[in-house]
């Protein structure tokens, strides 16, 4: 935490881990994305497996969600998108690539509109049809990058998907270097409102991160991108863990957190892990910065980096931080019945 934009960089990498977690024997992962709010043990929430003996458990927030919803809105196996066809569109220029796409400002030709044109690279059908569908089920979301269609490419199995452009976006290396203390607080309230919005329709993104949030500064817009991992959550369903990017946490955590949920560990792991003491978040904290930390700000931190998913807020508390105070202030005399959509309690959290 070494000054505003680092702080966002290192809060933006857990912050889907706000409201679901997975459950897998993968364990040596239990430390790279948890996403969050598993029920506490001897909690109603909470079960055990009767093969591992591992104490399972199930979401304390938006963990019904999907019961409530027909079949067709969740299962993907079966969907078919409807796709438009490639002579539509044009590419402009490589914009950047990651392990399961490359991606490239376009253009639609029609409407001579500026577009971000996803090129998926040869991958499981059930995965594409999984983001295609789950971006479906957000589509209008707050904050979230709305698709415009689906292109499948002529004479291979390979799919694109188009999506809208912001009109003023630069690399996020370069935005979060010239974020201020009021940006900071500004960007994560709105990437908490896109996080909000996803777990309440049953759906959690699973790989938040700076790369993939697109800023356009000039006009104060934010969009939370890149749902190839992203998945319906299923109360008791087990998910791969081998997905977001890996954070380190202390031995300490980690090892009561084992302990509690009844989590075994191989030995040689164990011993490679070693002990490591927790380091406060103040030895963080220079003389050039430390104008920009409040006791709030690190408050926050502390309480979205908590190793026990129980115990972490969800994005909605967080949402209701003294951090975002002023935020929340400047909502409320713009628009009190806005504030009231985005908040389920008018009272604070510390």
């Amino acid at each position: 935490m070494c000054d505003s934009s680092s702080f966002f960089g290192y809060i933006i990498t857990t912050l889907d881990d706000l409201t679901f977690c997975k459950e897998s024997m993968e364990m040596i992962n239990v430390t790279e994305s948890l996403t969050e709010n598993i029920g506490k043990v001897g909690g109603e929430n909470d079960y055990r497996d009767s093969k591992t003996s591992q104490v399972k458990s199930i979401s304390r927030v938006y963990a019904d969600v999907l019961a409530s919803k027909p079949n067709s809105y969740y299962e993907y196996d079966n969907f078919s998108p409807t796709l438009e066809e490639i002579d539509n569109y044009s590419l402009i220029r490589k914009l950047g690539h990651g392990k399961y796409s490359i991606v490239f400002e376009g253009l639609q030709n029609e409407k001579n509109e500026r577009v971000v044109i996803k090129m998926l690279k040869p991958v499981r059908k059930r995965k594409v049809k999984r983001e295609i569908k789950i971006l479906d089920c957000l589509k209008g979301g707050m904050n979230i990058v709305k698709l415009l269609a689906v292109v499948s490419i002529p004479h291979t199995d390979l799919t694109a998907l188009v999506f809208e452009q912001l009109i003023h976006n630069e690399d996020f290396k370069n935005i979060y270097l010239k974020l201020s203390e009021a940006d900071t607080r500004y960007y994560l309230y709105e990437v908490l409102r896109a996080l909000e919005y996803c777990h309440s329709r049953g759906i959690m993104h699973r790989d938040v991160k700076p790369h993939n949030i697109i800023v356009d500064q000039e006009n104060h817009k934010i969009r939370l991108i890149d749902w190839g991992l992203a998945e319906f959550y299923h109360p008791g369903q087990e998910y791969n863990v081998r997905v977001a990017s890996r954070y380190f946490k202390g031995t300490a955590e980690l090892n009561t957190y084992l302990k509690k949920y009844n989590i075994s560990v191989d030995g040689k792991l164990q011993s490679m892990l070693g002990m490591h003491t927790r380091k406060s978040w103040q030895r963080f904290v220079h003389t050039e910065h430390e104008y920009l930390i409040t006791d709030h700000a690190i408050n926050l931190l502390e309480s979205l980096l908590r190793i026990d998913h129980m115990e972490r807020i969800s994005a909605r508390e967080a949402l209701n931080h003294k951090y975002f105070s002023h935020i929340r202030r400047k909502i409320h005399c713009k628009s009190p019945s806005l504030l009231n959509n985005v908040l389920s309690s008018p009272e604070e959290s510390p």
